[in-house]
C-alpha cells in the first residue's frame, strides 16, 4: 500500500507529497511490526519513536501536496499555526483530570499526535486546489496518527492486548483513505477564490480559540489543584514561543501586504496620473467624491475646484440638464445593461474656458470598495475641431464658402421630413462666366463667383440655404411656399443681374432660374432634375427670367431625348424628305415660286417639323449637313421642273450658323452650277429671329450672295425683334411677312371710323416698298386673310388658303392645274 501511494505522485506531476505519505505509511507499519520483536520494556519507547517519525513524514507529505502550501513561507506558516494549536491543546489536555500526569511514552505520543494532527488539519483545510484529494489525504493521515497515538498510549499505560484492536482499526483505515486521496489527485477541483481560504478554520480569530482553551484549563487547574508541576510549566511556556512566532510571521505578512499595497497604489496612481482620461467618483447625490491627479494636468482643475461639488454643476448650463437626466437614469438601474452610457457636454476648465468632453459612466456601486459611479472624462476638443474641419471640407464650397451639393441634398432630405411643409428648390444658372474666364482671366471669374455667393447670402431668408452646385450653377432651398419662393427667385434675379464692379472693370452676366416644389413623394434627385428642367426652359425662352416646373417640361425633355437619340444617322437611313409649298401671285393666283421645306419621317417619332428638328441638329453639330442636303435635293427637283417648261424660283431656309460659314457662298454657287440653275432662280431665306446670331457676318454673307446674283429674303418678319435699323442694313430682296401680322390685321374693316389705327400689314407693306423690297405674305390660312393681304398691296402670297406643302409629285399636279393661259 505504501508503494501504491508513493506511485500515485505521478498523478500530481512532479510531487513529493505522495512520496512522503507513502513513507509515513511504511514507517507506521514497520513500527507496529517491530513492537513484537523488542523486549516488553522497550515497546512503549519504540511505539513513541515510530509515532514521531510517522507524524513527521505525514506532515511533510501533506505540506507538499499540490495546492496545499505552494511556497516555503506558506508551509512554515501552516506548520507554525498547527504547532501553536497543538501545544495549546497539549497543555490543556495535560491539565485535565485525572491528576498524576502521564507516562513519558504516553506524553510523547500525545504531543506528537496533537502537534501533527493540528498541522495536518490546518494544511488540509486551507488547500486551495485539489481540495477533495487534500481532505482525503488529511483524513487518512489523521486516522493513522490517531491509531498510532492510541496504540502508544495504551502500551504506555500497560493496557491488555484486546484493547489494542481499537488502535489497529485506525492503522488500516488511514492508509486506505490516503491511497484514495492520492488517486483522486488527478481530478482538478474548481479553485477557490483568492480570499476564500482566509475564512476557513485556520483564520486568525479561530486560531486563538485553543490558546483561550489553554488559559481556561490553566485557571481551572489553578483553582482545583493550586499548583503546576514541571511538565505543565514547560508545556505552558511552550505556548508562548509558538504564539510569538506566529505574531512575528503575521507582522511580516502585514508588512509584506502593506508594501505590496503601497506598490499597487503607486502603480495605480502612476497609471491614473498618466492617463488621458480624468477619473471621477460620483456618489448617489451626484457629488464628486474623488478625482484623479490627471485633472490638474489635462483641465487645470484642482481638488478644491471639483471635490464636493455636483458633477452637473461642472458642465455648461445648457448641457447640465441632460447630464443630470443621464446620471439619474444610471442610478435608477440597479444592474448594468449593455455598454456604459456616454455623456457629451462642455466642461469648464481651471482657466474658465469651456472644453468639449466625452464621459463614460460606469456603475460600481456593487463593489464595496467603490460603492459609487465612476466617470471617465476625456477631452475631445481636438477631435471635435477635426470633425468640424472635415465637415467643412466635405459639405462646403471652398471658393464661395457656401454649402456644396452634398449639403444641399442633406438639407432637402431634412426639409422633406418636416410635416405639413414642403418648401421649394431654386436652381440658378449664370450665363457668360465662360467668356469672363477666357477674356478677363480666371481670377476675375473667381471674384465674380465670390460676389455671387455674397449676394445670395444677403438676399435669401434666415431659414433658407444657398449652395453652389457646380462651376457656374447655384441653388437655394427655401422653406417658403410656392408664391413666396417665386418672389424670392425674382429678388435673386434682380440681385444677380446687377453689374459686378471689380477693380478696373465692370462685368455683366445673365441669369436663368428654375423653380420646383419639394413634394413629399419625390427623391432628392427628382427634385434636382425638375428644378434643372425649369432652368433649361428659362434659358431657352430667353435669359434673365425664372420658370416653374410643370409636367409639360417633363414631356418636352423626353421628346428632346428621343430626338437626340434618333437624329444621328437619319440622313443615311433616308428618313429626310423635302416638301414644297407654292408661292402664288395674288392677283392671278398663279404660282411663281416654291419654298423647299424639310420633313423628318421617323418610324418611331412620326413626322418632325424643322422647328423641332433644326435646334437639335444645331446642338448635335449636323445642321450644316442637313442644310446642304436640302439645297442639293431642292435644286435637283427645280431642274426637273425647269426641264418641263415651268419658270419657277426656289426658296430654301438656311440656319445662321451655316450661312456665316466661310465657304457657304462658294458651295451655293457650285450646287447651282452643277444643276444648271440660273443664280437668280434661288432665294436664300434667313429667319428674322436668327439674324441676331451674328449680324455683321450675316450682312456680309447676304451681300456676297446678292453679288453673285442669288436673291435673299428675310423670313418671318414681324415675329421677331428686328429693328428698322437692322432691316435697312440687311441686304435682302424679299420681305416675308409673318402670318401673325396678317392675322392681327384681319379684324380691320375698310369702313371703320378714322380714329381706328391702320392695319399692321399696311404699315409693314408700306415700309417694305419704301425700302424697295418685294413683299410676300405668308401664313395665309383663310380667304379673308388673302383678301386683306391683297388689299394691303402684297402681290405675292403663301399659305394653306392658297396651297398646302406637299411632295414634288403633288406639287407637279398643282402646277398643271394652275398653268398660265399663255
Amino acid at each position: 500500500m505504501a508503494l501504491r501511494i508513493h506511485a500515485a505522485q505521478h498523478s500530481f506531476g512532479p510531487c513529493r507529497g505522495a512520496g512522503f505519505l507513502g513513507v509515513g505509511v511504511l514507517v507506521g507499519a514497520v513500527s507496529v511490526v517491530h513492537l513484537t520483536r523488542v523486549p516488553q520494556s522497550l515497546v512503549p519507547v519504540v511505539s513513541a519513536v515510530g509515532l514521531g517519525v510517522t507524524v513527521v513524514a505525514y506532515v511533510l507529505g501533506v505540506l507538499l501536496l499540490p495546492g496545499a502550501a505552494t511556497t516555503t513561507g506558506v508551509r512554515l506558516r501552516r506548520a507554525s499555526d498547527g504547532l501553536s494549536i497543538g501545544v495549546s491543546l497539549a497543555f490543556a489536555g495535560w491539565l485535565m483530570p485525572p491528576p498524576g500526569g502521564m507516562p513519558p511514552a504516553a506524553l510523547a505520543g500525545f504531543l506528537f499526535a496533537v502537534g501533527g494532527l493540528s498541522i495536518v488539519t490546518v494544511t488540509a483545510l486551507r488547500a486551495a486546489h485539489y481540495r477533495r484529494a487534500a481532505l482525503l489525504c488529511g483524513a487518512g493521515t489523521g486516522v493513522s496518527v490517531l491509531g498510532l497515538a492510541l496504540l502508544t498510549m495504551l502500551l504506555a499505560y500497560g493496557a491488555p492486548d484486546r484493547t489494542l484492536v481499537a488502535a489497529s482499526v485506525g492503522l488500516v483505515i488511514g492508509p486506505l483513505l490516503i491511497m484514495a486521496g492520492a488517486r483522486r489527485a488527478d481530478v482538478v477541483d474548481e479553485p477557490d477564490p483568492v480570499d476564500e481560504p482566509q475564512t476557513r478554520l485556520s483564520s486568525y480569530p479561530l486560531l486563538t480559540v485553543p490558546a483561550m482553551l489553554a488559559t481556561v484549563a490553566a485557571l481551572y487547574h489553578l483553582i482545583t489543584v493550586g499548583s503546576f508541576d514541571h511538565t505543565s510549566i514547560l508545556l505552558g511556556l511552550a505556548v508562548i514561543p509558538t504564539v510569538v512566532i506566529r505574531e512575528i510571521m503575521s507582522a511580516a505578512d502585514v508588512r509584506r501586504y502593506a508594501r505590496r499595497l503601497a506598490e499597487q497604489s503607486a502603480h495605480f496612481r502612476s497609471l491614473v496620473s498618466g492617463a488621458n482620461d480624468v477619473t471621477m467618483v460620483v456618489d448617489d447625490d451626484l457629488v464628486v467624491r474623488w478625482q484623479s491627479p490627471a485633472a490638474a494636468r489635462i483641465f487645470g482643475l484642482s481638488d478644491a475646484d471639483v471635490v464636493g461639488r455636483p458633477f452637473p454643476a461642472l458642465m455648461h448650463p445648457d448641457d447640465a440638464p441632460e447630464v443630470t437626466a443621464l446620471l439619474t437614469a444610471v442610478l435608477a438601474e440597479r444592474e448594468a445593461s449593455g455598454r456604459p452610457p456616454l455623456v457629451n457636454a462642455r466642461l469648464r476648465d481651471g482657466y474658465g474656458m469651456w472644453r468639449d468632453t466625452e464621459s463614460t459612466v460606469g456603475d460600481q456601486r456593487a463593489i464595496p470598495e467603490v460603492g459609487a459611479l465612476v466617470v471617465h472624462v476625456r477631452d475631445v476638443g481636438e477631435r471635435r475641431h477635426l470633425e468640424r474641419t472635415l465637415h467643412q471640407l466635405a459639405f462646403t464650397d471652398q471658393l464661395t464658402g457656401l454649402p456644396n451639393r452634398r449639403e444641399l441634398m442633406r438639407t432637402i432630405v431634412s426639409q422633406r421630413e418636416l410635416s405639413g411643409h414642403t418648401g421649394a428648390l431654386l436652381v440658378i444658372d449664370l450665363h457668360g462666366m465662360t467668356e469672363v474666364n477666357e477674356v478677363r482671366g480666371r481670377e476675375i471669374g473667381d471674384a465674380v463667383l465670390i460676389e455671387v455667393g455674397r449676394r445670395l447670402r444677403v438676399t435669401v431668408g434666415r431659414d433658407d440655404l444657398p449652395a453652389r452646385l457646380s462651376g457656374d450653377e447655384f441653388s437655394v432651398v427655401t422653406v417658403e411656399g410656392p408664391m413666396l419662393a417665386y418672389a424670392l427667385g425674382t429678388r435673386l434675379l434682380t440681385a444677380l443681374t446687377e453689374p459686378y464692379h471689380l477693380p478696373g472693370m465692370i462685368v455683366h452676366i445673365n441669369v436663368s432660374i428654375g423653380l420646383a416644389e419639394l413634394t413629399g413623394g419625390d427623391t432628392v434627385d427628382d427634385v434636382l432634375r425638375r428644378a434643372d428642367l425649369a432652368r433649361r426652359r428659362a434659358r431657352q425662352l430667353g435669359r434673365d427670367r425664372i420658370e416653374w416646373y410643370d409636367s409639360y417640361l417633363e414631356e418636352q425633355l423626353l421628346h428632346r431625348m428621343d430626338l437626340e437619340r434618333e437624329l444621328p444617322g437619319a440622313l443615311e437611313r433616308g428618313e429626310f424628305d423635302v416638301v414644297y409649298q407654292p408661292v402664288l401671285a395674288l392677283p392671278e393666283r398663279q404660282p411663281v415660286g416654291v419654298e423647299a421645306l424639310l420633313r423628318w419621317r421617323n418610324p418611331t417619332l412620326g413626322t418632325v417639323l424643322p422647328t423641332e428638328l433644326m435646334p437639335v441638329a444645331e446642338d448635335l453639330g449636323i445642321a450644316g449637313e442637313i442644310d446642304r442636303w436640302v439645297l442639293a435635293t431642292a435644286c435637283r427637283q427645280l431642274t426637273s421642273w425647269s426641264a418641263a417648261g415651268r419658270d419657277l424660283w426656289l426658296a430654301v431656309n438656311v440656319s445662321p450658323r451655316e450661312l456665316v460659314s466661310s465657304d457657304f457662298v462658294a458651295r451655293v454657287k457650285a450646287v447651282l452650277a452643277e444643276h444648271e440653275i440660273p443664280l437668280e432662280r434661288l432665294v436664300v431665306e434667313v429667319a428674322e429671329a436668327q439674324v441676331a446670331f451674328d449680324v455683321p457676318a450675316v450682312v456680309t454673307q447676304l451681300g456676297a450672295l446678292r453679288a453673285i446674283g442669288v436673291r435673299t429674303a428675310l423670313d418671318d418678319f414681324g415675329a421677331g425683334q428686328a429693328s428698322l435699323a437692322q432691316l435697312r442694313r440687311l441686304p435682302v430682296d424679299l420681305l416675308k411677312i409673318d402670318g401673325t401680322v396678317v392675322a392681327a390685321s384681319a379684324n380691320w374693316q375698310p369702313g371703320d371710323p378714322p380714329g381706328h389705327s391702320r392695319p399692321l400689314i399696311d404699315v409693314v407693306v408700306s415700309l417694305g416698298k419704301r425700302l424697295g423690297l418685294e413683299i410676300i405674305a405668308e401664313g395665309l390660312e383663310s380667304n379673308a386673310q388673302v383678301s386683306q393681304a391683297e388689299a394691303a398691296g402684297c402681290h405675292l402670297g403663301q399659305g394653306f388658303a392658297l396651297a398646302h406643302p406637299a411632295p414634288a409629285e403633288r406639287v407637279e399636279a398643282f402646277l398643271e392645274d394652275h398653268r398660265a393661259p399663255s
